[in-house]
């Protein structure tokens, strides 16, 4: 009889542990589970752009990536800076929630219209976002111990920065224009080479108008494109129309 206890008393004895190990597993799960989710709630996202697929952002890429939560929490953007119509900026901008921080290598890279990202910081800040720029240190709030003394010398030192990067583009395009102009005084051309009337198109271009062969014929007679055969039959008439009148 005792025996019989004893092995009922074992076996309740090992449910007990067993109950507790589960409890204890699941509380552990929870517990990881929530500092998951703090930690991915406050999230270091890092920003790369340049302004061509030509441009390299390895060198933003380097720095950026250090400082990122995870891999996946580094975005790369290949679009002008002129405005903030890009969409991996945007759909990131939706994803960053309240206490997530943004890092960029160079204010610049947020982007350089003056007054449009005086507008994207302030929407930034309103949304608890902060924005960490490391070639400027003094933008960055998160090391000022007073909050409201660090919003107040960011959003100083923001609006010099973004007013001298808007006139820098503003000064490049000035430049750009000055340099075209130059070159255009000494007679270089820009864009597609012109292409010049092939030697026999007023022959093709009368068999055509006469209805002898077809447009598709006198493009491949000429190795002509249809809009470039069309651009000069529309200029041939406009002659043809000329002679007449003056006739």
């Amino acid at each position: 009889m005792d025996k019989i206890e004893n092995v009922i008393a074992a076996k309740k004895e090992t449910e007990r542990t067993k109950q507790q190990g589960q409890q204890c597993s699941h509380h552990k799960k929870w517990y990881t589970s929530i500092f998951n989710l703090r930690r991915i709630y406050m999230a270091v996202w890092g920003y790369a752009r340049v302004s061509t697929a030509q441009q390299n952002e390895d060198r933003q890429i380097v720095e950026l990536r250090p400082l990122v939560t995870t891999e996946s929490h580094l975005l790369v953007e290949k679009q002008s800076g002129k405005d903030f119509n890009r969409p991996i900026y945007m759909s990131l901008k939706n994803i960053m929630r309240k206490g997530d921080t943004l890092v960029i290598k160079s204010l610049d890279r947020l982007g350089r219209n003056y007054e449009q990202m005086k507008d994207e910081w302030k929407d930034l800040s309103d949304k608890g976002i902060k924005v960490k720029v490391l070639d400027t240190p003094m933008l960055n709030t998160s090391k000022y111990e007073d909050e409201l003394m660090g919003k107040f010398v960011s959003d100083v030192v923001f609006s010099v920065l973004s007013y001298v990067a808007e006139n820098e583009r503003k000064n490049i395009k000035e430049r750009q224009k000055e340099g075209i102009a130059a070159a255009k005084s000494k007679g270089v051309k820009f864009g597609r080479p012109a292409v010049s009337f092939p030697h026999d198109f007023d022959l093709v271009y009368k068999k055509w108008k006469n209805g002898s062969i077809t447009a598709v014929v006198a493009m491949e007679s000429l190795g002509l494109k249809k809009t470039t055969f069309y651009k000069f039959a529309k200029e041939k008439d406009s002659q043809t129309k000329s002679i007449q009148l003056v006739e």
